[in-house]
């Protein structure tokens, strides 16, 4: 119940957008590599912003 108020951090928002391309990544990765690879460079993108704020 306490979580419902509590705000998320911009570590916590960024990681759910990782673990959402990262998903469309794998599931495009079985039709067509192209799209998979550029999802998969947009989440590394973002993995690269989440290890950068953890470091502060």
């Amino acid at each position: 119940m306490l979580n419902y108020f509590k705000k998320k951090s911009e570590a916590d928002k960024l990681q759910q957008t990782y673990e959402k391309l990262m998903a469309q990544a794998h599931t495009l990765s079985k039709t067509n590599r192209a799209a998979s690879d550029s999802k998969y460079a947009e989440a590394q993108a973002i993995l690269d912003k989440i290890e950068s704020i953890s470091k502060r």
